[in-house]
């Protein structure tokens, strides 16, 4: 008799439109059918995925997550934590799905269910945050961050990504500048910013190419996007030219570099967002590249695109 796989099925039922709940038959039966036994975890509260994968992931072959950034976050949070490396399969689910757009996968939920366990390993970064938190594929603080996690998921279900743009408009007049010094080994900047976001991502927010049109998601690099507050309303157009500028154009407002590595020592409490997810309040902080640290199922299409190393 042939041993049957081991799979982790995590599922976020209240992500995106809950299409989850039409499909989960379809999708359970042809996981069986590719030779999976399967646990299935549906999560009830913030971090159960993430405690799920601690709990159960060990003894998997594959882990498979249903949900939105937030949901892909706290599953790739506990796989580090892992002391055996185990691949994963991501059904996107949510409102954005930005990082899966970044993968190319599937939009459909049984063609995205599918690539699960049959798309091709690639491996990813992951950003290690301040030594106890992860993040796939953006860190930000400032303006409009606070938008992704203070939006109701009820809106983001009924809107999808047009949620995120009504709360960002609503939070136009509250927008604050944080004094601090942002340490790399490319670049030392010192100063009031309003804005700035740590990517590993084509698109944040819906939005692509808000830092390069060159993104690689294996490189072991982060794209950087740093803003200065403006004192002027000319210096506030001058936000808006340079974030139409390409990377290697200068701009005395905006900042576009890559790096392996940042510090960021803030002079006030500065609220962090990991993935659309609070992030937590903090003074200093640091970010580091693990480069190549998880094998995500992919479309082989992503490979060329994106820099996905798929195996040989």
């Amino acid at each position: 008799m042939v041993k049957k796989k081991q799979m982790l099925l995590i599922i976020n039922p209240r992500s995106g439109r809950e299409k989850i709940r039409l499909k989960l038959l379809d999708i359970l039966d042809a996981y069986t059918g590719a030779g999976y036994q399967i646990q299935v975890y549906v999560t009830q509260k913030a971090l159960d995925a993430r405690d799920a994968v601690l709990k159960y992931g060990s003894r998997k072959d594959l882990i498979v997550c249903s949900g939105g950034d937030g949901t892909l976050n706290e599953v790739i949070s506990g796989m580090m934590e892992l002391k055996k490396p185990v691949r994963l399969g991501y059904i996107p689910a949510g409102s954005t799905n930005d990082f899966a757009s970044s993968l190319k996968l599937p939009k459909q939920m049984m063609p995205a269910a599918l690539n699960a366990v049959n798309g091709v390993p690639g491996a990813i970064d992951i950003g290690r945050f301040c030594k106890d938190r992860y993040f796939v594929y953006v860190a930000g603080f400032g303006a409009f961050t606070e938008v992704s996690y203070l939006t109701p998921q009820d809106k983001k279900n009924l809107l999808g990504h047009q949620a995120y743009v009504l709360e960002g408009v609503k939070s136009l007049a509250s927008i604050k500048s944080y004094p601090m010094k942002i340490t790399s080994p490319e670049e030392t900047l010192e100063g009031e910013f309003i804005y700035g976001m740590v990517t590993n991502t084509v698109s944040v927010g819906g939005f692509k190419g808000l830092v390069t049109q060159d993104v690689a998601l294996n490189d072991g690099l982060f794209e950087v996007l740093l803003i200065r507050t403006p004192k002027t309303p000319l210096e506030l157009s001058g936000i808006v030219t340079g974030l139409l500028m390409r990377e290697e154009e200068k701009s005395e407002l905006v900042y576009k570099f890559k790096t392996k590595s940042l510090h960021i020592q803030a002079y006030e409490p500065v609220d962090w967002v990991l993935d659309g997810e609070f992030g937590g309040t903090r003074t200093e902080v640091s970010i580091e590249n693990l480069q190549q640290q998880i094998e995500i199922l992919c479309p082989s299409s992503s490979k060329s695109r994106n820099g996905v190393q798929n195996e040989k």
